[in-house]
């Protein structure tokens, strides 16, 4: 849908406004962006920022995801001229900002369930608005009546035109029309030509007419699966096939090692990938149509699990850098300084080298015209002897992550250690 090469190299950043800093506002957020920027992040996706639903609110503040005004901040954060001050920041310092929407289920107390009429809500037999799931601070919308689709295309346009919000990340966007989703593209384009939506959601056909990209959720699912020894990396090979047939060369695909569901939910990508934590999230920057996400303390590697419903913010003590903001910062510069780990219309082909131990180890490249990254990776928790041919690949390259010259002989024999890799480039 967008048609500029901003996002063919760039790098997302989902802020937890409410964990960030001790002070959980918008104006102390937008302290946080030089340091982000510095570490190489192009977009922040900043989590709902809108006031919360009072009814059945869940633990002491609420979830983002129970909205009861979508033109408004929660107070909690700040005001509008607080996000107005973020935006123009992020924007000051060439930095993009995505607003989180929720299209399906507003809050139980939303002012549309008291202000718009009875037929904007799905009903049960009671007359009571339907709860989707167990979300039980939350209340259906009815996307029969296209009044509703008018009410949130309007609502998108508000933060558009007058918040220079630049994208949009929507929430379970399979659960409405896609019909919807292509009118409210066409509305938003309309004002903003370059604007980028993102789902959360991997059917196919989001990227007919609406979105730029969406989660690789799969993709998520199978490097814990392989961390956590239910897998090898013959399944991650399958699926990077599989995903490149499946999904237009265009199409964005975010991949990441946590974001605030697995976080709270499933835990800190520390206790999910343990030791291969490293290569995880460098292969979210090296594989075919790659959106890489960075969430909010994995820049200053901070190993926690966010309480969702509260106040759980990174100490100030922890918010410094350290190893994990510089892997960050190579694997971003690799992303913005080589054409051949581009997605989008840019995005560069990937070959795999074949070797003698594909049930553990993964050799490729990645071309795009003169430019090439070659990439060796032991994806397992075992110590093997890598042995392959490079043929026309091989030369001196720069390992870009663990630093200096890197001689790719024409016949590679060499030890590596479980989850040991390396990336190189000319």
């Amino acid at each position: 849908m967008t048609n500029n090469n901003f996002w063919d190299r760039s790098v997302l950043y989902e802020m937890n406004v409410r964990q960030i800093t001790a002070q959980g506002t918008l104006r102390a957020a937008a302290e946080r962006l030089p340091f982000l920027r510095s570490v190489g992040v192009d977009a922040v996706w900043l989590m709902p920022v809108y006031p919360i639903g009072e009814v059945d609110r869940k633990g002491s503040l609420g979830s983002y995801y129970s909205i009861r005004d979508y033109c408004a901040v929660n107070p909690e954060f700040g005001d509008m001229a607080d996000f107005d001050a973020f935006v123009a920041e992020a924007h000051r310092l060439g930095m993009k900002v995505l607003l989180d929407w929720v299209t399906d289920h507003p809050s139980r107390d939303a002012r549309w369930l008291s202000e718009k009429p009875f037929d904007w809500y799905e009903r049960d037999g009671h007359g009571e608005a339907v709860v989707p799931y167990d979300w039980s601070d939350t209340a259906k919308l009815d996307y029969s009546n296209r009044e509703v689709w008018r009410g949130q295309i309007d609502a998108m346009l508000f933060w558009v035109r007058e918040h220079a919000v630049d994208g949009l990340r929507c929430d379970m966007a399979m659960l409405v029309p896609i019909e919807f989703w292509r009118e409210a593209s066409s509305a938003l384009h309309a004002v903003k030509p370059d604007i980028f939506m993102l789902a959360e959601a991997e059917e196919l056909n989001l990227f007919d007419g609406a979105f730029d990209a969406s989660y690789a959720w799969e993709m998520h699912h199978i490097i814990c699966d392989i961390a956590q020894g239910r897998k090898r990396v013959t399944a991650l090979r399958d699926y990077v096939y599989a995903d490149m047939a499946r999904y237009r060369r265009t199409a964005f695909r975010m991949m990441f090692t946590s974001n605030h569901d697995e976080n709270s939910w499933n835990g800190s990508e520390f206790a999910r990938l343990g030791d291969a934590l490293g290569i995880m999230t460098a292969l979210t920057f090296v594989l075919p149509q790659s959106l890489p996400l960075i969430y909010t303390g994995q820049e200053v590697g901070y190993d926690h699990s966010f309480a969702f419903f509260d106040r759980d913010p990174i100490p100030d003590s922890c918010y410094r850098q350290d190893a994990h903001t510089e892997l960050y910062r190579r694997l971003t510069v690799l992303r913005h300084e080589n054409a051949a780990v581009a997605s989008g219309d840019a995005c560069g082909s990937f070959v795999e080298i074949r070797n003698n131990a594909e049930d553990c180890l993964m050799t490729f490249v990645r071309e795009s015209g003169d430019d090439r990254v070659v990439c060796m990776m032991n994806v397992s928790p075992y110590a093997i002897h890598a042995d392959f041919n490079t043929g026309i690949y091989a030369g001196t390259y720069r390992d870009a992550v663990n630093g200096g010259d890197f001689e790719l002989v024409g016949h590679v024999e060499r030890d590596m250690a479980p989850w040991e890799y390396h990336i190189l480039t000319k």
